[in-house]
């Protein structure tokens, strides 16, 4: 990935977060079949390897399992908030009219070696933990033990299950760091006035770029 310094992130827990935060992780492989991509919900456990393992489940009718069985490294994506950046934004667009539109946005690329697993525990640990990941800040929680055990045994039977120990994590949060403050003010401004969507993006850009707001 193409790393300016100054877009760098290099602290482990906090490209953790944004996995957590945005678990959708693109699955990238280059086997025998040529370049495949899905969209797969990852979890990330920080203690299982030195810069943590992601663990994931497919379907059985997915081919990339196949391509993950055949690869010695695959590439899992993650995106975080993003947002266009419109000229109009910058103080210095006034000042001298030197300015191009831009896309700020936060994002963690991981490499490992896949394993495929077939282990019945592990993927019924894999879903009752990708559930509550998600459920456990509902009012009413999901389970997956509130459905029939019989129907969970099927739909278990269908997938396979994907552990990736990370051998290599590379952040960058692009947020506007390279613009002067004036500018970096008038995005955090300009972001905050798109709405609710854009709340996540603007605090990046406010927290990375030293910003005080109230």
């Amino acid at each position: 990935m193409y790393q300016p310094p100054h877009f760098r992130e290099e602290r482990l827990p906090v490209m953790h977060d944004l996995i957590r935060a945005h678990p959708l992780g693109l699955l990238v492989t280059a086997g025998p079949g040529g370049l495949m991509a899905n969209p797969i919900r990852f979890l990330v456990d920080a203690d299982r390897s030195e810069r943590g393992t992601l663990r994931a489940h497919l379907s059985r009718g997915n081919d990339q399992r196949h391509e993950l069985a055949a690869v010695g490294e695959c590439l899992v994506v993650f995106q975080g908030p993003q947002a266009y950046v419109t000229p109009s934004w910058y103080a210095t667009k006034q000042e001298t009219g030197k300015v191009v539109p831009t896309w700020n946005y936060a994002t963690v690329h991981a490499w490992g070696r896949p394993r495929i697993l077939e282990d019945a525990e592990f993927l019924r640990r894999q879903v009752d933990d990708l559930t509550r990941s998600r459920e456990g800040m509902r009012p009413e929680p999901w389970a997956v033990s509130d459905a029939p055990e019989p129907f969970v045994a099927g739909q278990i039977g269908g997938i396979v299950g994907l552990e990736i120990p990370i051998e290599r994590i590379e952040g960058k949060w692009k947020v506007s760091q390279n613009r002067p403050e004036s500018d970096r003010v008038g995005v955090f401004d300009g972001l905050r006035g798109e709405g609710e969507a854009y709340a996540e993006i603007a605090e990046l850009v406010a927290t990375r770029g030293g910003l005080t707001t109230g």
